[in-house]
């Protein structure tokens, strides 16, 4: 029987690992710091390891480090409590083979270790060759909230391997920025980075910036100029709004990542280029696909590993670490620090623009600013009213709501329980839409068992 070795610190997970081991048919092992583990592996080589980055002992990638030294195939699943995208990336460059953030996701522990076992056996129906680890260090997206998760362990995927990347989230949430780093951590990293705004450029120049032109194949072309797609030879060619791409620009650029050849306009040759297409788009491209508007085939080709990056409003808990670090490159001299009174107004701002909009008031701030510290008064007028009505008004209007909730409540008899668990499944309900409506996701923020917050969401209460 294969043997999966645990090495976690928590008797409790690991007693819960231990027991998800044993459903799937494997014979599970337990350590409780890496020093134990590594001296398991020493003497008997287990089938897959699952490590938990938080040790007593030793940092979890430290003891991966030494795994590898001694087992450069043997699967390694990391497992952390404080997920961030340089936690995950580093996992993957050095050779982590999956990474989950706890509270882990049942369904998802499952399928990465039962996939994982597939692989070291070679499972013909499990594709695709084990990816190089990356080699050198991240630029990391700040924050580590639980709507961000997802976003970073795919950013890890992507940084490890050579597939075409497309990334999808509102306007102003740092698209750009994830591609970047996609670039800088893959292989491709010593290639030129290449950026296309294809909204920017009409249809006839941006057929010809993509592809190139042949002297004399237009009015205006006065010589032959190579096309992004050429310039981006051996890197990353970024396709920045790919949703504004018209239909006959789609149909050349499916055929150049079906065949990696182009033809420049005007010409009859057929060339070929080694280039990593990442796209993105704020645009719901299935929808725009039903309407005949993008190309199908071709959001298969694009989307063959999605990064969704979360709205700033679904992500509010990264405000401080996401104001620290802005603060920190606009500061000139002295340091910058945000007081709590402004901190509050930004938390209570919807953020439309998202991250560009919270660097833009966070540069105004820095420059109004005669100290150090960034008081409210400080930040754009629109969020100081914003905040201070919302202050008065908020608290008053939410006590005069709940003392009406509770005569009623209490007129029809209700005891304390009662009201207890309606205001508990309201509260949660208010909260999910802000996680995607994901369960999974909102356990995580509040540190809360799945079951336990789905039994609870069952039966939520209706409105009155």
């Amino acid at each position: 029987m294969t043997e999966i070795l645990i090495i976690e610190d928590e008797p409790g997970l690991a007693a819960a690992l231990s027991m998800v081991a044993v459903r799937l048919g494997y014979a599970p092992s337990t350590t409780a710091s890496a020093t134990l583990g590594l001296e398991r592996i020493a003497e008997a080589t287990p089938g897959l390891v699952i490590l938990d980055i938080g040790l007593p002992d030793m940092n979890g990638l430290e003891a991966l480090d030494a795994i590898r030294s001694v087992e450069p195939a043997l699967p390694v699943l990391v497992i952390t409590a404080h997920g961030n995208l340089q936690n995950a990336v580093e996992a993957k460059r050095r050779g982590a083979s999956a990474y989950l953030v706890k509270p882990l996701d049942l369904d998802a522990l499952e399928e990465t270790i039962v996939d994982l076992l597939r692989i070291e056996a070679g499972d013909p129906e499990i594709t695709g060759e084990r990816s190089e680890a990356v080699t050198t260090d991240v630029p990391f997206l700040v924050g580590s909230s639980a709507s961000m998760q997802p976003a970073f362990a795919a950013i890890a995927h992507a940084c490890s391997s050579d597939i075409a990347v497309l990334i999808t989230g509102p306007t102003g949430i740092g698209k750009t920025l994830a591609a970047r780093v996609i670039h800088d951590q893959s292989a491709r990293s010593s290639g030129p980075f290449i950026t296309v705004a294809c909204a920017s450029l009409p249809e006839s120049l941006l057929e010809a910036e993509l592809f190139g032109h042949e002297k004399g194949a237009f009015t205006g072309a006065l010589e032959r100029r190579e096309g992004h797609l050429e310039r981006a030879h051996g890197g990353t060619l970024f396709l920045d709004e790919i949703g504004e791409i018209p239909l006959q620009v789609q149909v050349k650029l499916l055929r150049f990542l079906d065949e990696r050849t182009l033809t420049r306009l005007g010409g009859r040759q057929d060339l070929t280029v080694d280039v990593r297409v990442v796209a993105a788009t704020n645009q719901n491209l299935d929808e725009a696909a039903r309407r005949g508007e993008f190309r199908e085939d071709l959001l298969y080709r694009l989307r063959v590993l999605e990064v969704r990056l979360p709205a700033l409003v679904e992500r509010i808990s990264d405000l401080p670490s996401l104001c620290s670090h802005m603060l920190t490159n606009l500061a000139r001299e002295n340091e910058l620090t945000l007081s709590s009174e402004a901190l509050e107004a930004l938390r209570g701002h919807d953020w439309p623009g998202n991250v560009r909009e919270l660097r833009n008031v966070l540069e105004h701030a820095a420059t109004v600013c005669s100290g150090t510290m960034i008081l409210r008064s400080h930040l754009p007028e629109h969020l100081r009213a914003l905040r201070a009505s919302s202050l008065s008004r908020g608290a008053s209007d939410l006590g005069a709501a709940l003392r009406e909730w509770l005569d009623e409540r209490l007129a029809g008899g209700a005891d304390y329980q009662a009201l207890h668990d309606e205001l508990e499944k309201r509260l949660l309900a208010e909260l999910l839409p802000r996680y995607e409506g994901k369960p999974t996701l909102l356990a995580r923020a509040l540190g809360m068992n799945r079951s336990t917050l789905r039994k609870k969401l069952q039966d939520r209460p209706t409105e009155s």
